[in-house]
């Protein structure tokens, strides 16, 4: 493997965590074995990287660029008027950031900031890759394969959605090292946990009412019976779930095999879990590939391209985990799904394995891989 080291690299990553954390994880790694290296981001003031990129203490640098609405409501229509004129400007900003810095590489983690960026550094011949992290590629990254140097993909499914002018490379999403480094055993004995299973459900850091409502039914149907234990993250939308579950007569305080908080320490508590219930986003997946968790994935029919679907049937068609769609989600079919699973442990444990088989636990050093062939 070659080395980044005293190289000047630009990445372009926005929008939400899914773009921003695989990217920040790869940064994290170079600056790790390259102290030469230097790292700017490009991103937006009003989203997440404004906040995540500077914690994490490398520099951002801002264009300004927003999605088109797909509705043709007269807000739609100013809000898409407003994208076209920024779109425009973009192309120049982009230019300039790339100007100013002279990187000698350019990678884009997705999110609308990437286009912008990736294309204005092809046409001017910097090296270029672009990381995709779902099994159904975003809008942004399908249009930018066709000209950057290398396409790098969480999954191999995505492969069949884009034109790349060079064959993809497969690298996996990077990973929190305290995920990587768990103990099932340490993680239950810090949880205070005994042999009972563990039910780990969350719905996301906002919060999923389908989600929420459902495994509010579960707990309720499954409370008395004391078989297992529960953890529910409501999310920041759960506001109420405690108080409602002591109204329907689910004492939390003589039932202290149920949890219930708004978010979940994850490191902590995904390694001590024997079922996972989730989103199907692909941080998430990751992570239980990871740790080779079984897990009811119920993925978010309201994000771009229904790519949380894509995500769950990779798992899916693998027998690594079990999906429940949004529409067919029910208190009666959460509970059936979890009680199939709880009552069979061979089923339990090979659909755990098989995830475990799809995960790439070494996936910042596979994409560092990546980048050094291309600037090389």
């Amino acid at each position: 493997m070659g080395t980044l080291d005293g190289k000047k690299i630009l990445i372009a990553a926005g929008g939400t965590g899914g773009h921003i954390n695989p990217a920040l994880a790869v940064a994290g790694y170079i600056r790790d074995n390259c102290e030469n290296a230097e790292i700017v981001f490009v991103g937006t003031k009003n989203k997440m990287e404004a906040t995540l990129v500077p914690q994490a203490g490398f520099e951002l640098r801002n264009i300004t660029i927003s999605g088109f609405r797909r509705s043709f409501t007269p807000a739609a229509i100013f809000h898409n008027i407003r994208t076209l004129i920024y779109l425009l400007r973009s192309t120049g900003q982009a230019k300039k950031i790339i100007k100013d810095f002279k990187p000698d590489l350019v990678v884009g983690f997705g999110g609308y900031v990437s286009g912008p960026v990736l294309r204005v550094a092809a046409k001017m011949g910097v090296p270029t890759a672009i990381h995709e992290q779902n099994a159904f590629p975003g809008v942004t990254n399908k249009a930018l394969a066709k000209d950057v140097d290398r396409v790098m993909l969480t999954v191999g499914d995505a492969e069949k959605y884009m034109q790349p002018k060079n064959k993809p490379v497969v690298t996996g999403l990077p990973i929190r090292g305290e995920i990587l480094t768990a103990s099932k055993e340490e993680s239950r004995r810090a949880l205070g946990l005994d042999e009972r299973p563990l039910v780990l459900s969350m719905g996301g850091s906002l919060g999923a009412k389908p989600v929420n409502d459902a495994v509010f039914g579960m707990i309720k149907n499954k409370y008395q019976a004391k078989d297992c234990v529960f953890i529910h993250a409501t999310g920041k939308g759960g506001t109420g779930f405690a108080q409602k579950l002591e109204e329907q007569g689910v004492d939390l305080k003589e039932n202290d095999h149920i949890t219930i908080t708004e978010y979940v320490d994850v490191p902590k508590c995904l390694p001590a879990a024997d079922l996972v219930i989730c989103r199907a986003g692909a941080s998430s997946l990751s992570e239980i590939q990871a740790l080779g968790k079984p897990s009811i994935l119920i993925p978010s029919p309201y994000v771009a391209e229904n790519h949380q679907y894509h995500n769950a049937m990779a798992l899916v068609n693998r027998n690594a985990a079990i999906i429940l769609e949004e529409k067919n989600l029910s208190v009666q079919t959460l509970t059936d799904a979890v009680n199939d699973l709880l009552s069979d442990r061979e089923k339990l444990e090979e659909i755990g394995r098989n995830a475990k088989d799809m995960a790439v636990t070494d996936a910042s050093q596979r994409i560092y891989g990546v980048l050094c062939e291309i600037v090389k």
